[in-house]
């Protein structure tokens, strides 16, 4: 028994001390807070808050505090993961060789966010990388893109922009191959030839046969071509060549026609009628001539005009008259000829306007040699008017183009959904493309189908962005 008892007082000595060198040894690795001042705790980080909200909750955020017009603080909002905006955007994964800087509202509102969060409405803020500007980005998810038919275009690059220029005209005469018949002196009209107007004649055909009326010198009536001629005879009877040549010219310029004059060198006696000729090819426009009537000096007797080549006289809108040429191609198409061309060119551009149209008058010249074209005919006509600009040229679609009067706009699209209204500067258009001067660059894309709509959501997101702006 007594073995037994100083044996296990033995063990239950042992034990103590094993178990207070344990514990002395635990001391020396862990001791209490109150002796180990001098040793650095791990304490849990202060949690910064990504931007400040409304305090009732409305869309009007901050970067910064703020307080409300009425001296009320906005509300910080923490990220639901405690870790802080610093530590977020330096994990940001990078994209290539671009870093994450910031990531904005997915609708176009002006708060920003360093780290990745939802706008009350669910939708995920958009990363901005380095090197890229997102202002005025607009985003439109792929839902909506489908249901308004968005399309894009690329940019591209032409040596020349194909153009035309359409307008509406009428056939008239030729100007230069007008001829009127008309004496230098007062005729009875004897007898007709050509008796009808529109009859086709040639040069040197006869039209009409004239009596010689003697001038009354009370009333200060035409030349004494009679006494002319007799001048003439003295001159053939005298046998003189230098009066002869004279008087000769002197009738030869009151047009009495080579014909009579032979007529009166040959009988030595003054010729009282004469056959007046067409001077010209041409059809009859006019004729005043009838039998018995009198005509006094100067009055027109008929009037002829070679149409083998006629005019179009074209109505041109004032935007389209710095694109023609001369010399350009024209086609015409006319309402009396279905389904046939005739083919001209730009001959001369009027040096003024109409005021009451706003329109500038073309001159096309156009081959008549069958007689189709006929005066005061109605005519459309297409004339060719490329523009170039001496080496490539930028153009996109010229549906791609929002032109407010104000301003004009193409929308870029930037992929993902973003489209960037762009301003341009636009030169000629034609044949379905815009020459653009200034704002894009060939290899971009830009929408040409839907735009005013998603240029209308631009300007709605750009204006509650002013609106939110004004209320800070």
């Amino acid at each position: 028994m007594t073995f037994n008892r100083l044996h296990i007082a033995g063990l239950v000595a042992s034990g103590l001390a094993i178990g207070g060198a344990g514990i002395a040894i635990g001391y020396r690795l862990h001791p209490p807070p109150s002796q180990g001042g001098s040793v650095a705790t791990v304490a849990p980080r202060p949690r910064a808050p990504l931007y400040y909200q409304d305090p009732d909750g409305k869309a009007d955020y901050s970067p910064t505090p703020r307080k409300t017009a009425d001296g009320r603080d906005y509300k910080p909002v923490y990220d639901d993961a405690g870790i802080a905006p610093a530590q977020q955007t330096a994990a940001a994964p990078p994209v290539g060789s671009k870093r994450i800087v910031y990531y904005r509202n997915p609708m176009g509102l002006p708060d920003t966010s360093p780290a990745p969060k939802k706008d009350p409405m669910g939708m995920d803020y958009i990363p901005v990388y380095e090197g890229e500007d997102e202002a005025g980005i607009v985003t439109v998810s792929p839902q909506r893109l489908q249901m308004l038919g968005v399309k894009i275009a690329p940019v591209q690059t032409r040596g020349s922009l194909p153009g035309t220029v359409r307008a509406a005209g009428t056939i008239q005469p030729d100007e230069s191959r007008y001829a009127l018949v008309t004496t230098k002196f007062d005729v009875v009209v004897q007898k007709l030839f050509v008796s009808t107007t529109g009859a086709a004649v040639r040069a040197g055909q006869p039209l009409a046969q004239v009596w010689l009326d003697t001038p009354d010198t009370m009333m200060q009536r035409g030349p004494d071509v009679i006494s002319r001629q007799i001048n003439y005879i003295i001159a053939l009877q005298d046998k003189d060549p230098v009066q002869i040549a004279a008087t000769e010219n002197v009738l030869r310029q009151y047009g009495i026609p080579d014909a009579t004059i032979a007529e009166i060198r040959r009988t030595g006696h003054a010729a009282r009628q004469i056959t007046l000729v067409a001077p010209r090819s041409g059809v009859v426009l006019e004729k005043q001539a009838i039998e018995g009537m009198r005509f006094n000096t100067g009055d027109p007797l008929f009037k002829i005009a070679d149409l083998s080549q006629v005019w179009l006289l074209a109505d041109v809108q004032e935007q389209d008259l710095g694109k023609l040429r001369l010399g350009a191609p024209a086609q015409a198409t006319l309402v009396a000829y279905p389904g046939r061309t005739f083919t001209g060119r730009v001959d001369f551009i009027y040096p003024s306007l109409a005021a009451g149209t706003r329109t500038g008058r073309v001159r096309i010249v156009l081959p008549n040699l069958q007689g189709a074209l006929r005066e005061s005919m109605y005519a459309n006509v297409t004339m060719d008017a490329p523009a170039s600009a001496g080496g490539e040229m930028v153009v996109v679609p010229d549906s791609a183009v929002i032109d407010s009067g104000t301003r004009q706009v193409v929308l870029i699209a930037k992929g993902g959904g973003r489209f960037e209204p762009r301003p341009v500067r636009v030169g000629a258009r034609d044949d379905g493309l815009a020459r653009i001067l200034e704002g894009v660059k060939p290899g971009e894309n830009v929408v040409v189908s839907a735009n005013f709509l998603i240029d209308a959501e631009s300007n709605l997101r750009a204006a509650l962005a002013n609106f939110a702006g004004s209320q800070k």
